[in-house]
């Protein structure tokens, strides 16, 4: 089992230092999408490219322009569970997801 890292950077802090590894699952068939680092606490309302830290299929998309990027979609039952856009705010490729369109458990947390 392949063991991960937290990411301690600015963008961490600026969201308390909070931090815990998410499993997202698609909401419709159940099958694993991602495992994903939230940072600070609220609603899972994007996924940071550089935050996926596995398969390693989405976790390699790292430094794609968001142009690039594909739409995040299940690939068991082929729902589509997000779509990529730039956050201005931070000016990070993200996936936006749609409202109800994972489920997501906590495995770890710092």
């Amino acid at each position: 089992m392949k063991v991960f890292t937290l990411k301690r950077d600015k963008f961490r802090k600026a969201r308390g230092g909070y931090a815990r590894i998410l499993e997202i699952r698609c909401e419709k068939c159940g099958h694993f999408l991602a495992l994903y680092q939230k940072d600070g606490p609220g609603p899972l309302k994007r996924m940071y490219v550089d935050r996926i830290l596995a398969p390693e299929d989405l976790a390699n998309l790292r430094g794609i322009s968001v142009k690039k990027l594909p739409s995040l979609s299940c690939k068991h039952c082929r729902q589509l569970i997000g779509i990529p856009y730039l956050y201005q705010k931070e000016k990070r490729p993200t996936f936006r997801l749609f409202e109800g369109s994972v489920t997501k458990k906590i495995i770890g947390a710092s």
